[in-house]
């Protein structure tokens, strides 16, 4: 069966659980109805004889309804098996899209797991009632005016603005590892280090992961001559090493840099003082990992003069340049473009924004959907969608060491996992206090269950209909754990549930590829909702709607430790104090802050070396 065919399969499966009843219900009646009319149209079965006549005389009719009637109840136990056996990530191979073995017991039928029972009728019982009504709150909006203040401004040039100097100080390789946002935060680090250190870049490698398995280099996810020259102003690029270093052994000459050799959020003057060195006598040195390897502290005021050649700008040159390089240098290949392109048509119901936004444009370039006519646009409406990062895969969940619910099994299951994937962590408890699976949770150190997150939405209001996309990898549970979310929010789509198998066959293997679909959808999204603020890939899409939302791109970002502190009082807090509470935790989240000292530039820009206030 085509994959259309199965998209087409959810669609009518999700109308038929929500009428299956009422229309068995009403079509018998019909039926009814119509065999008991008289040639008057009135009801008179026992009319010009006794019940045994008439029952002779409708006897065709009966019997057709009751066939009619056992074809109902049928058709519709054959549609709620295949809905529950169809994965809502569209696919039942033990292979995930991204191309990551998964175990065999991810794919064994669970039970049901529910943690807050009574607090889902309430939810169930609350979405009822609002289907009908107009929404008293409206999370689709950014709830405060000053965010469409801040405007993009990172590409702009100032008269202070050095640019690169004439003469490079050598050549700086770098290989990152990680997926795809690792990735991209490396590759934007690695300029601010190239503009430091007064060097050349050479364009960024990936290294192979065993754990991704995916082989794309740069050139396979962002444009490469679009990011040379967006940069050309402020940093040497070059494609490759030239003749003469080629031959180089960079490891015996000691220019090989792994995050061994630099500490996690190393500021700049710590590469001023061992990188530099190196540099300039080998004139060549190659970072080799390079994960999250450089702070967003400024340079010191000292340094600023300095005997050795540096460009390093006192208004914080580096932010300015990070943030030039992730929001406006890194542009996705058009293929990829190209198909985000249809997943958002899809997502959309082919019902566009009124006017074109920058989001989408710097996303989607030109593939950017469009409507002939405002016109066309009145008469086909927008629709609106929600995406949702919800982060809870096997590894995420083994690793936080925190109760789900799923009793003796789900625990033995997740400690054989962290004794396989996990033995520095083994090592490093059997040293170390234990701490509760319950005190973990008011730490607010355990990851959100699917249960929790639709509970957040419905005590936000958002509607029973809401059309939302799930970003992410393969949900540890399966459909069982995602049950509770997929009955009170039943419209779930993921990627590949949206294109054909033809159309992700380019995509297929290869992880990072696939991450940049999930990074367009949730960023060009009407409201993007994250259960992990510490997750590269919610931190970039925040940002990337900070930056070019134009105060229009609200971002749901739950409190863990309020929000646990909320769940327990599941067994007697009200639904409206509920609500309430769970109201005010999103609305303080989405308040306008001015990016903090140390904070990430990528994820916070709204600062005067990446935005402008107006």
């Amino acid at each position: 069966m085509s994959k259309n065919n199965n998209n087409n399969n959810n669609k009518s499966v999700l109308r038929l659980k929500d009428y299956r009843v009422r229309s068995s219900d009403s079509l018998s009646k019909v039926v009814l109805l119509h065999s008991l009319k008289d040639d008057s149209g009135k009801f008179n079965p026992c009319k010009g004889g006794n019940r045994h006549t008439w029952f002779r005389r409708n006897v065709k009719s009966v019997a057709f309804m009751f066939v009619l009637t056992a074809f109902m109840f049928l058709l519709d136990s054959v549609m709620v098996s295949v809905f529950g056996s169809i994965n809502f990530h569209g696919s039942s191979s033990t292979r995930n899209s991204d191309g990551r073995e998964e175990d065999s017991v991810a794919h064994k039928e669970r039970p049901i797991v529910e943690m807050y029972g009574r607090l889902l009728n309430l939810a169930s019982s609350a979405l009822a009632e609002e289907e009908f009504k107009q929404e008293s709150l409206n999370f689709w909006e950014e709830p405060y005016q000053e965010a469409s203040k801040w405007t993009p401004c990172a590409d702009k040039r100032y008269p202070t603005s050095l640019g690169k100097p004439g003469e490079s100080n050598g050549y700086i390789m770098v290989s990152a590892n990680g997926g795809l946002n690792q990735q991209r935060v490396a590759i934007c680090n690695a300029v601010a280090v190239a503009s430091l250190l007064n060097a050349t870049l050479v364009l960024p490698k990936f290294l192979y992961s065993n754990v991704w398995k995916d082989p794309s280099q740069f050139g396979d996810i962002y444009q490469e001559d679009y990011f040379m020259r967006t940069l050309k102003d402020d940093v040497h690029i070059v494609q490759e090493l030239p003749l003469h270093l080629k031959s180089l052994d960079i490891e015996a000459i000691g220019s090989l840099i792994t995050d061994a050799d630099i500490v996690k959020e190393a500021k700049p003057i710590d590469y001023v003082r061992t990188v530099l060195p190196l540099l300039m006598k080998n004139k060549v040195v190659h970072f080799l990992g390079f994960g999250n390897r450089l702070a967003f502290d400024p340079l010191p005021p000292e340094l600023q003069v300095c005997n050795i050649p540096c460009t390093f700008e006192p208004t914080h040159a580096e932010h300015r340049l990070r943030c030039k390089c992730n929001f406006h240098a890194l542009k996705f290949v058009s293929k990829i473009q190209e198909v985000a392109s249809l997943l958002i048509k899809r997502i959309r119901k082919f019902k566009y924004h009124a006017a074109e936004r920058q989001l989408d444009k710097q996303l989607l370039g030109y593939f950017t959907p469009s409507i002939s006519s405002k016109e066309d646009y009145v008469e086909r409406g927008s629709s609106r969608y929600l995406a949702l990062h919800l982060r809870f895969e096997e590894d995420m969940v083994a690793y936080s060491q925190c109760d789900f619910g799923g009793g003796e099994h789900e625990k033995k299951e997740l400690e054989a996992y962290r004794e396989v994937h996990f033995p520095l962590l083994i090592e490093r408890l059997k040293n170390s206090k234990p701490v509760s699976p319950s005190e973990l949770r008011k730490l607010g150190k355990c990851p959100l269950t699917p249960e929790e997150a639709a509970l957040v939405l419905a005590a936000l209001g958002f509607k029973r209909g809401t059309y939302i996309y799930l970003a992410g990898s393969r949900i540890y549970g399966g459909s069982s754990r995602m049950h509770p979310f997929t009955n009170l929010y039943p419209n779930l789509v993921t990627k590949e549930t949206l294109l054909t198998y033809n159309e992700l066959a380019p995509f297929r293997n290869f992880s990072s590829r696939l991450a940049a679909l999930d990074f367009i959808a949730c960023a060009t999204s009407d409201v993007f909702a994250m259960t992990d603020s510490g997750s590269q890939l919610s931190s970039l899409v925040s940002g990337f709607r900070t930056y070019y939302g134009d105060g229009h791109a609200p971002t749901l970002r739950p409190n863990k430790k309020r929000l646990a502190a909320i769940f327990s009082e599941n067994s007697s807090i009200g639904w409206t104090t509920f609500e309430d509470r769970v109201r005010k935790m999103i609305e303080e989240g989405q308040r306008v802050r001015v990016r903090g000292s140390g904070r990430s530039i990528y994820r916070q820009p709204r600062c005067p070396e990446c935005m402008c206030r107006s």
